[in-house]
């Protein structure tokens, strides 16, 4: 009875160690060693690990808990309009879609150095759905997306201009990784429009890459932009060196 009475005792203590160990963890905010040493105790696995194998897992857990927690905070701040990934999309070629061009953009070297990728094609045939997934797949890579409807963008540099914070604006879009801008040349850009839109695009150039979606074909977007002289610099910009989709096939939308 002295022996069980003595095993019972030992174990509370033991117990109470563990849940000391785990509001410690918490306290200093490594979740994902908390949640490992939890399951390890639970599951009685200590005792079968020597200290550095036991020191690899709990860092391993940490590790993996703030790149999914990175990974998620950066989808969420790049306020996708649809939830799509690269797993989900069946490239082919027929479609516009070259597996092997995908495969390589997938690798994120595009955003290493600082380049395009147009995506073109008519409405409902992927082009949205294209680019949230190359932006899914930034995100989980590490990188800063923002996703903006061309409209929307020119609506909050507007409003942008008119509470003095424009500069703030453009320097916050031109620092971001990976910027996607969907609808391009559904409205002609006028006035401050092109300034503005020629500011983001130099500001990028060569260093961070840009995703632009259009159902206009490239040749067009000359006419979308306007101005002559800041038509020949943004299409400088962006098209000489990018890479490019044509999605072509039955709308989506329709099945």
């Amino acid at each position: 009875m002295r022996i069980f009475v003595d095993l019972v005792i030992i174990n509370n203590s033991q117990n109470r160690i563990m849940d000391e160990i785990v509001k410690e963890l918490h306290t200093l905010k490594l979740s994902g060693m908390a949640r490992l040493w939890a399951s390890l105790g639970e599951t009685k696995r200590l005792d079968k690990l020597t200290l550095v194998d036991g020191l690899m897992l709990l860092l391993q857990a940490e590790r993996d808990t703030r790149t999914t927690n990175r990974n998620t905070r950066l989808v969420k701040e790049a306020d996708f309009r649809y939830s799509s990934t690269l797993e989900q999309l069946q490239a082919s070629s027929h479609r516009g879609i070259d597996p092997n061009m995908l495969a390589i953009l997938g690798t994120g070297s595009y955003i290493e150095k600082g380049e395009s990728i147009l995506i073109t094609g008519a409405a409902g045939v992927g082009k949205s759905y294209l680019a949230t997934a190359l932006g899914n797949k930034a995100c989980n890579q590490g990188y800063k997306v923002n996703y903006f409807n061309m409209q929307k963008l020119l609506g909050k540099l507007r409003l942008a201009r008119v509470d003095g914070t424009i500069i703030k604006l453009i320097t916050k879009i031109s620092r971001v990784d990976l910027l996607i801008i969907d609808d391009f040349g559904m409205k002609s850009l006028e006035g401050q429009q092109q300034n503005d839109f020629m500011e983001i695009i130099e500001d990028r150039h060569a260093r961070k890459a840009t995703i632009i979606a259009s159902q206009l074909p490239v040749s067009k977007w000359y006419d979308v932009i306007g101005n002559e002289v800041i038509a020949d610099a943004v299409l400088d910009r962006i098209v000489h060196s990018s890479h490019r989709f044509d999605l072509k096939g039955e709308s989506l939308r329709k099945k």
